[in-house]
């Protein structure tokens, strides 16, 4: 009698399970890395660094598949392969009973990209799967000058460290969550504004790349008294005001931010863990001056970006996955109802910012690449910023034509006397 193989699974993190749930053609919940190279790529060599790197990682093997109650990730015997780019940014990934990957790589000349659908990991996670990637496409294509002298992996994590459910370690549980921290009545949400426009053919995104100097940014930010990252939300916040109609405007103005919580637990999973924040500022109401934006989002910072705050917000989400009479609602009732959580939460949102932070290689590589960028799928305009050494990537992604707020943004930066180099996909 042949003996039936053994199914290897690993249940979903807390964050995982909302992105099959609410994903679409309009919004497929997949990000994208992209490190430009100073010269092309060699697709070969790319393919065996491809696959060095999956090796570490896993969860990277996996397929999402579909339970009585909920979603799993499924090992596979499935080989990963490097193609040339050919679709749309970010395009789906996930597909309801195809048995696919959830990531791709992919490459364009002198870039090398991955795409990767939310479920399988946060934008921090991505990052160290691209480094690593990029790392070892690097040491393999100059091995005659790297062969005595092979620069260190970054992310050096161990395989249970990268499959740590986060979530799941660090919730406190109920009776501790009501001893440590005491329940915050919430304001009730106003409806924020919301951008409208021309939709893009066949739900196609518009991708708006900036590159500029992190050093003239940094001053600049330092001329306003405030961080790089409030700055730049704060610009966002401004940029999307000055092109609002007149009869909107008594509607507050709402960024969807999300927050690595690695920074406050001792945590170096490669799977998502991340929480997020509403920062938002009503132009009807207070001053027009850009200097009080950039203040009150500082506040807003404060206020949200610290442990007991986070853990405000992410304790009753584990809790309630925890409950058993929620364990046992069958699937199909679990995702209509994050549906519709997911379409009530939207209306108090106008747009989302991500920051990903500064990118770190090893020195020795300074001469081989010349910046990276981020960018994730949008049902709204998104900005998404990283660094890598003076070069700072600010990306928009957006389903509408129109583009009077990037161009706003990034007028603002020019009349400070900021250089960008601007590209895009359209």
């Amino acid at each position: 009698m042949k003996q039936r193989k053994r199914v290897e699974w690993t249940r979903l993190d807390n964050a995982s399970k909302f992105f099959p749930a609410t994903c679409n053609e309009k919004d497929t919940k997949v990000f994208r890395f992209s490190c430009e190279l100073y010269e092309v790529v060699e697709p070969e060599v790319l393919q065996q660094a491809l696959n060095t790197t999956i090796e570490a990682f896993p969860l990277y093997k996996s397929v999402l598949r579909r339970g009585v109650f909920w979603y799993y990730l499924e090992k596979s015997d499935i080989s990963p392969t490097v193609e040339i780019e050919a679709n749309p940014v970010c395009a789906p990934i996930y597909i309801r009973d195809k048995r696919n990957l959830l990531f791709r790589v992919f490459y364009y000349n002198n870039r090398i990209s991955v795409e990767i659908f939310h479920t399988l990991s946060d934008g921090t996670g991505a990052l160290w799967f691209m480094q690593t990637l990029v790392h070892h496409y690097l040491v393999l294509k100059y091995k005659e000058t790297f062969e005595d002298n092979t620069p260190k992996l970054n992310y050096n994590a161990s395989l249970s460290e990268k499959m740590d459910d986060s979530f799941g370690r660090y919730f406190l549980g109920e009776n501790k969550l009501k001893g440590k921290f005491r329940k915050d009545k919430r304001e009730k949400a106003s409806k924020s504004y919301h951008i409208r426009g021309t939709r893009l053919e066949e739900n196609r995104m518009k991708l708006i790349e900036g590159s500029m100097s992190v050093k003239a940014i940094l001053e600049l930010a330092h001329k306003y008294n405030t961080t790089l990252t409030i700055f730049i939300t704060a610009l966002f916040l401004y940029s999307i005001y000055k092109e609002m109609s007149t009869y909107v405007k008594n509607r507050p103005v709402v960024l969807s931010v999300p927050i690595n919580l690695r920074q406050f637990f001792a945590s170096v999973t490669a799977r998502n863990f991340f929480s997020t924040m509403n920062v938002g500022y009503h132009f009807g109401k207070g001053s027009k001056d850009f200097k009080e934006v950039i203040q009150r989002v500082k506040e807003c910072f404060e206020k949200e970006v610290n442990e007991e705050s986070v853990n405000k917000q992410f304790n009753p989400l584990v809790s309630l996955e925890k409950n058993p009479f929620a364990r046992i609602i069958p699937l199909p009732f679990k995702d209509y109802s994050l549906r519709i959580a997911n379409k009530l939460k939207d209306r108090g949102i106008t747009a989302a910012l991500s920051n990903v932070g500064k990118i770190s290689m090893p020195k020795e590589f300074d001469a081989y690449i010349r910046q990276f960028f981020v960018c994730t799928s949008a049902r709204r305009p998104q900005l998404c910023i990283c660094s890598y050494r003076d070069r700072l990537a600010v990306s928009f992604t957006s389903p509408f034509l129109e583009t009077e707020i990037q161009r706003t943004f990034f007028q603002f930066l020019s009349n400070e006397g900021i250089e960008i180099e601007i590209s895009s996909n359209i």
